[in-house]
């Protein structure tokens, strides 16, 4: 049970604030993202590592979260949301500067994995924020909240970009960032809900397994975030290597591809609130499907991008749907939306090399055709979703979301 530090019920004015304000911070949590990746490159020189070891070094920050994040809602149980918020992001804005510091391949892994870990928990954080909000508004929110984390993706990396192209040491640019996006990120906290535990209440515990919920819902996401790895990571040189096309237009497809999540997202809950979370995913699933069949069979360049659009557009609202069904699947909504969130995390761990170690044994239409099946997916595990679904604009129901815990 939780409650608010001030009142047990939210007026409207106060939960339209606190929408506003966790969306700001999903939008500081991507640009974190967006200012790293840029500056890969620089790390990577920066450390004297070679490919085979950057790409050990890259796998320590999805370790570190899925180990730290069952510790989130241990932290809001203690400290409450809005401090625990504000702590968390505090942290993984301020681990930025971690990894650019790093000398060698060892200490370039310690940051990482420091890095992963506070993203991690920050994650959970928000994510279970942001299903308090959508409960309370009864409307999907959380597509958006994910495109806003997207855009926020993009705006970090045009500014990383920019500062590569200049030549900034990545060190100045990340500290510069990372105090920027801390303060962004400190003032958006001020308004998000402040739900507090009751006295009496367990502290649940330090680690656990996800709930089973978590489980089967987290299947799913793990569907998606594969796709989305493997599209990401994937179609440029896919695009280059099996249907020979130029490296400017297989650079562009990786850009095309999050600009067409982060508008779908953006757009999400409008469809959500119409169709409910199952149909709008199992139409997803079909999109997504068609899509992967599109590359796989595609005789030319412009056929495969439409392809790439088409798994990015059937894709991109899954993950939203699947933290706000964790949300409410069970009595511990941080626990549940934890273990999504592993289960997505680890998705988008090994889809890059799954993808690469598939295609080495066999050929990039093979671990095309793989992300096929798994697009598919979708349509079949859809319906697990259905605590995400709500009453459907127009007259039919489906299952109304569980009233907040705040106001039990």
């Amino acid at each position: 049970m939780t409650t608010d530090s001030t009142a047990t019920v939210f007026g409207t004015e106060q939960i339209g604030r606190a929408r506003y304000a966790v969306a700001a911070v999903f939008t500081v949590h991507g640009a974190v993202t967006g200012s790293f990746a840029t500056r890969v490159p620089w790390i990577q020189d920066h450390a004297s590592v070679g490919a085979g070891q950057l790409g050990l070094a890259l796998a320590f920050p999805a370790i570190g979260a899925s180990l730290a994040m069952p510790l989130a809602s241990r932290v809001s149980h203690r400290f409450g949301s809005r401090s625990a918020l504000r702590g968390l992001l505090a942290l993984w804005t301020l681990a930025l500067i971690l990894p650019s510091l790093a000398p060698n391949l060892l200490t370039l892994c310690a940051a990482l994995f420091v890095y992963g870990a506070s993203a991690g928990m920050s994650d959970v954080a928000m994510n279970a924020l942001g299903v308090e909000v959508e409960n309370r508004l009864d409307r999907s929110i959380m597509s958006g909240l994910h495109g806003m984390w997207s855009v926020g993706a993009l705006l970090g990396s045009a500014a990383g970009t920019v500062a590569a192209h200049l030549g900034a040491d990545a060190r100045l640019h990340h500290a510069a960032a990372a105090l920027v996006l801390t303060a962004l990120g400190l003032a958006a906290c001020q308004r998000v809900l402040d739900l507090r535990s009751e006295p009496d209440e367990e502290p649940p515990p330090r680690f656990t397994l996800p709930p089973k919920s978590a489980l089967v819902i987290g299947a799913v996401g793990f569907c998606a975030v594969f796709a989305e790895g493997a599209s990401l990571d994937w179609s440029a040189v896919y695009l280059k290597d099996v249907l020979g096309g130029s490296a400017g237009v297989a650079a562009a497809s990786t850009t095309a591809f999050a600009l067409t999540m982060a508008v779908a997202r953006i757009a999400g809950d409008k469809v959500v609130d119409r169709f409910g979370a199952v149909l709008t995913v199992r139409v997803g699933g079909v999109l997504a499907t068609l899509g992967g069949l599109l590359v796989v069979l595609a005789p030319n360049v412009p056929l495969a991008l439409c392809g790439f659009g088409l798994l990015g557009l059937g894709v991109a609202v899954v993950v939203p749907l699947a933290f706000a069904a964790a949300g409410r699947a069970g009595d511990n909504p941080s626990r549940a939306i934890a273990g999504v969130a592993t289960i997505t995390y680890t998705s988008g761990l090994v889809a890059p090399s799954a993808i690469g170690s598939l295609a080495e044994a066999t050929s990039l239409l093979v671990s095309f055709g793989l992300v096929t099946v798994l697009a598919f997916g979708l349509v079949l595990g859809a319906g697990v979703l259905r605590a995400g679904d709500r009453t459907v604009a127009g007259g039919g129901t489906r299952t109304a979301p569980e009233k907040s815990r705040a106001e039990s």
